[in-house]
């Protein structure tokens, strides 16, 4: 019998792999997180806008229509609340940002302790939010804080004060604490991007004479304008969505001197259980928030656009 042998390009065609096709291959790897996006994402979402439209309770629910969203946009005291968180967000984020800008240029110098002070820099972002608040909340007594405690000895009070009695130093004060909270991340990345600007461009500067504050405005500014405008941007985010603070704080009080929109939909969601009237209100946090991002986005770029141009 002859001895029958297999050819070379039989093997090698017995031997190839099953090759699966690039645009399957593609989908299976983004699969895991398009799962993920729409079970931790999109199914909430979904879920928050269905039940936008029923008067969800604890003992159940029934669709009404729109008429949480009618009951919100003729509520006045919402128009408060929204005007309220706006102000906090705008008041809280321009801290942040420019406490954040000097605080980088500071660490960026070349002084003595550098490292030191930029392992200081980092502890109201590293510790909990929960025990950070709550010693800001010590501060804030009237009886025994630190604030009123100084107040009184130099003369600027007669008696102890209670920051978070009041509305105007109840709101500012836990803006106070906020931006404690906020401006160590934002001091980080400004540093982060001050360290990636070319030293080359700063020591032409110098020979050609510029002067610091030159320097700092036509060098610096530009340069790290992208890192400018996204934490403008996530900060904002963060800062309209911030609960921790306010809810340790103050609760929200008092007589809603510090009730933002996120605390005002955990309060009627959660505290009361209307279910559907809190979901309303969390649907009219993301629009507002969409719209915000959209119209931020574009001013911002155009201001990018005109440092990058270097008008």
């Amino acid at each position: 019998m002859a001895d029958i042998t297999e050819t070379p390009v039989a093997a090698s065609a017995r031997r190839a792999p099953i090759r699966m096709p690039e645009r399957w291959f593609a989908w299976a790897l983004v699969a895991p997180a398009m799962l993920f996006i729409a079970v931790i994402v999109a199914w909430p979402l979904a879920e928050t806008f269905r039940l936008s439209f029923t008067d969800a309770r604890l003992g159940g629910e029934s669709f009404v229509g729109t008429k949480n969203y009618t009951d919100l946009l003729g509520s006045s005291r919402f128009h408060d609340t929204i005007v309220r968180t706006f102000f906090w967000m705008f008041v809280s984020v321009s801290l942040k940002l420019v406490l954040g800008l000097i605080g980088a240029t500071l660490l960026n110098a070349a002084v003595p302790g550098r490292a030191l002070f930029r392992i200081l820099v980092m502890p109201p972002w590293v510790i909990p939010i929960a025990i950070g608040c709550i010693g800001w909340l010590w501060l804030y007594n009237g009886h025994f804080g630190l604030l009123s405690g100084v107040a009184q000895r130099i003369g600027l009070i007669d008696g102890p004060y209670e920051f978070l009695a009041y509305k105007t130093s109840a709101f500012y004060s836990a803006v106070v604490t906020d931006v404690w909270v906020g401006t160590p991340m934002v001091t980080l990345f400004f540093l982060a991007a001050m360290q990636g600007v070319p030293r080359d461009l700063y020591e032409a500067a110098y020979v050609d004479g510029a002067s610091r504050w030159y320097r700092f405005r036509r060098i610096t500014i530009p340069q790290i304008m992208p890192v400018i405008v996204s934490m403008a941007l996530l900060s904002a985010i963060w800062t309209f969505n911030s609960f921790e603070v306010i809810w340790i704080l103050t609760e929200g009080g008092p007589r809603g001197a510090t009730t933002t929109l996120i605390v005002d939909t955990y309060k009627v969601a959660i505290g009361n259980y209307k279910f559907g009237e809190g979901a309303a209100r969390a649907v009219v946090i993301v629009v507002l928030l969409a719209i915000f991002s959209l119209i931020y986005l574009y001013f911002l770029g155009k201001v990018n656009r005109h440092y990058g141009s270097g008008k």
